[in-house]
């Protein structure tokens, strides 16, 4: 009886974070897709020429879709681990790599940066990597939920770097859409 909290009190704790964390991350990716078109709704991304390990536009809604959920139990392992080291520094990176995360579509598909959206994807990665390793040192089980998150962006920052090279006029290839996909 020398616990402050019991591991049920515990675990209880951890799904009310999941509740309000996973279902939050998910509407914001989710928003942040809305904001412009994308994939097969977008003319300037379908008059690119993409890399062969372009997969279909189905993938990416279902892949982001698992990342959100993984990263979104990780952040709330970390949010449950109350008065452990580093938490609050892990919580700054991540917010700071989620904020460049929700960036990118806008960046990418609205603005036909293709290049800034590198930048983007590149601060995402680096700020993931130092979220996933200040994670580590508050619950490794919420670094490991972070390692998909992390392949998946270095996957992301291949294509659009290749997609660069591919299409050297790219941002001027369609006129931007101003249009928003929300409603």
């Amino acid at each position: 009886m020398g616990q402050i909290a019991s591991k049920t009190q515990l675990r209880m704790s951890f799904l009310r974070w999941a509740m309000v964390v996973v279902p939050l991350l998910l509407l914001l990716g989710f928003v942040s897709g809305r904001s412009v078109p994308v994939g097969a709704q977008n003319h300037w991304y379908g008059a690119l020429e993409k890399p062969a390990i372009t997969p279909p536009d189905w993938v990416f809604p279902v892949a982001w879709s698992i990342l959100y959920v993984l990263i979104g139990l990780a952040l709330a392992t970390v949010l449950n681990a109350r008065g452990a080291r580093g938490r609050g520094v892990a919580m700054v990176l991540f917010v700071l790599q989620f904020i460049l995360n929700l960036v990118w579509q806008p960046t990418f598909f609205g603005g036909h940066l293709v290049y800034i959206a590198l930048i983007v994807i590149a601060g995402m990665l680096v700020l993931g990597i130092a979220t996933t390793m200040a994670f580590a040192r508050v619950r490794t089980g919420a670094a490991w939920l972070m390692v998909p998150y992390l392949v998946w962006i270095s996957f992301a920052g291949v294509l659009t770097w290749r997609i660069g090279q591919l299409n050297p006029d790219a941002a001027t290839l369609v006129p931007a859409q101003h249009t928003t996909q929300m409603l």
